[in-house]
Order: C-alpha cells, then structure tokens, then sequence
C-alpha cells in the first residue's frame, strides 16, 4: 500500500506531462518585440500606418500580450500615440 503512494508522488514530481496533456490548450509561442527584432523599425509618432497597428479598432491602445512589445518599447508606443492623438493625426475614438 505504502508502495503505491509512493509511486504516485513520484509520477507527479516527475516532470513527463503526457499525462497532463490537453488539446484544449495549446502553447502559445512567446511574441517577440516588434522593436527590438527590427532595428529599421521607426515609431515615429507622425508615421499612422505603423501607429494603427497599435491601436484596436474601438481606437483604444493595444496591451502588451497583444502587441508582443517589450516593455520599455510599450512605453514608447504608448507616448507616440497620445501625441498623434493630442495633434489629431489618430483619433481618440473611433464610429
């Protein structure tokens, strides 16, 4: 008995995740920044076709799980947007 409890914390501890296995979830490749693969990628925040791609349709900044920018670059993107925004080249909302 103590043979069988044994070997089923071992089967946990052990680090095989067939047995977990769900088709349900998949992996998700981890995104890579835009910014930092690309180094001839300019935000300029003049630039509305890069800027788009940052910004859902309802006009609203994109996180960074969506975009898939690191953190210093979110921040980046972020301040180019609000300027297009504070200078009406991209619109706060959009109908």
């Amino acid at each position: 008995m103590a043979d069988k409890k044994n070997n089923k914390k071992n089967n946990r501890n052990n680090k095989n995740y067939d047995d977990d296995f769900n088709p349900r979830f998949k992996k998700q490749k981890k995104k890579v920044c835009p910014l930092c693969s690309d180094k001839n990628f300019v935000l300029d925040y003049k630039n509305i076709d890069v800027m788009k791609k940052f910004v859902n349709d309802k006009g609203k900044i994109l996180p960074r799980r969506t975009t898939g920018a690191c953190s210093k670059h979110q921040r980046d993107i972020t301040i180019a947007i609000k300027r297009a925004r504070a200078i009406a080249i991209l619109p706060y909302t959009q109908d």
